[in-house]
């Protein structure tokens, strides 16, 4: 009688190419997600902290050149106290930081064009060296 009652309740194991087939299906699909959703995931975690420190940077060194920009004006060089414009030269903070801040933008996209560069030779220089 427990013979009876087991058989009746274990499961029945597909054999043959039905099983195969199950278990290469289950293989690809979790090949499919763990060469596609896995590196994505880690992407898009990569891209989301990349963003977050561009937006925390450059917050700041806008802080910064207006901090430049106050201090600046602060110099009675640049503004004359007397006169109600401030001045001949109440124009060079503005110039000053406007050129400060210019010369950063340019400093950063060099240096990307130099890791770009860099980095795509690289990979050329790699993949030419596989399929040779």
């Amino acid at each position: 009688m427990a013979d009876q009652f087991a058989d009746k309740f274990r499961p029945k194991s597909k054999s043959g190419p039905v099983r195969q087939l199950t278990e290469l299906k289950d293989l690809v699909a979790s090949y499919a997600k763990q060469q596609t959703v896995d590196p994505l995931k880690t992407l898009g975690r990569y891209l989301g902290y990349g963003f977050a420190g561009s937006m925390v940077m450059g917050l700041g060194f806008s802080l910064l050149l207006l901090a430049l920009l106050r201090g600046l004006q602060q110099f009675t060089v640049f503004n004359d106290l007397t006169q109600i414009n401030g001045g001949r030269f109440s124009w060079a903070p503005y110039f000053i930081t406007a050129t400060v801040g210019t010369v950063l933008i340019v400093l950063f996209l060099w240096r990307l064009l130099v890791n770009l560069n860099k980095h795509h030779a690289v990979n050329t220089y790699s993949s030419s060296k596989n399929s040779a």
